[in-house]
């Protein structure tokens, strides 16, 4: 099973895809205006529950899971504040609901390629 990811930050969505199906879509939370959300063809470069996120453990601004990109300094990840999802509100990261980055994780391995687009 080869999948790959799309983001369409002017939708807020993450689409997943099998070969070329859609297997699941996902709502999402992006860059603001001054830090926006790099566009490109990344992978993906690490995969690891974020350090202190366990359960009965804090939740940290990266949520339970990390997905790191190879573009330094970005990755997909979960929040602690799922409020932001659909919104402008990260320094670029993709923030996803916590239990949508640890489902997508599972799919996922590294080297997934992950499309940003702006529409």
């Amino acid at each position: 099973m080869l999948y790959h990811i799309v983001v369409v930050l002017n939708q807020f969505r993450l689409y997943l895809y099998q070969d070329r199906r859609l297997i699941r879509s996902y709502p999402i939370g992006i860059g603001r205006i001054l830090t926006q959300t790099p566009t490109g063809i990344y992978q993906i470069i690490n995969k690891a529950p974020y350090p202190n996120s366990y359960p009965g453990g804090p939740i940290t601004v990266y949520g339970t899971f990390w997905l790191g990109l190879s573009r330094k300094g970005y990755g997909i990840h979960g929040t602690n504040q799922p409020s932001s999802i659909g919104k402008r509100v990260s320094r670029g990261c993709i923030r996803m609901y916590n239990k949508d980055v640890e489902e997508l994780a599972k799919m996922v391995r590294i080297g997934t390629m992950v499309r940003i687009r702006q529409n």
